[in-house]
């Protein structure tokens, strides 16, 4: 990708030259009309040529983001499957805000409070999801026995470093 933004310069730059000096300029030193008008037309391929690599640049980025996203919720996944007869409890789930650790990473509380009859373990996965809903990060946390009618706390904790705003989901939530 930098190299494809290089080479766009290099060429953008070279046609604006070589129009340049085929043109010539006025005696005021100023460019002639055809210099001139070769100059704003290499400026808008330059600008047309930055706006496309910014737009790449973009696109890979996000693509990125979500391939990462998309491995953690595929680990996030296995983990749950492992739990085998769990009763689905998202309502026992409630999540706290959105701290930043020293290393980058993000740290949200999980506030877990047992509604059932009976003591029970929970495996809870928590996305990390951008402004517009898309999935950055996840991660699982295990409570161990939390008592019938009692309420326990544990920490999620992000797999990497997120800059951006983001907003903890309880995407799943086991008991059993």
């Amino acid at each position: 990708m930098e190299r494809r933004i290089r080479v766009a310069a290099g060429w953008t730059a070279a046609v604006l030259v070589g129009a340049a000096a085929l043109a010539g300029c006025t005696s005021s030193g100023k460019p002639a009309g055809t210099a001139s008008s070769a100059l704003e037309g290499g400026k808008s391929a330059v600008a047309s040529a930055a706006e496309s690599a910014l737009g790449s640049a973009t696109a890979a980025i996000g693509s990125a983001a979500a391939s990462l996203g998309a491995s953690a919720q595929a680990a996030a996944s296995s983990a749950l499957a492992s739990v085998k007869g769990g009763l689905n409890v998202k309502g026992d789930v409630a999540l706290g805000s959105v701290t930043t650790e020293s290393d980058g990473k993000l740290s949200v509380p999980v506030t877990v409070t047992n509604h059932g009859s009976q003591a029970g373990k929970y495996t809870i996965q928590v996305n990390f999801d951008d402004a517009s809903g898309n999935l950055l990060d996840a991660t699982v946390v295990t409570v161990p026995e939390v008592a019938a009618g009692a309420t326990a706390q544990a920490t999620a904790h992000s797999n990497r470093s997120l800059n951006t705003p983001v907003t903890p989901v309880v995407a799943n939530a086991l008991r059993y």
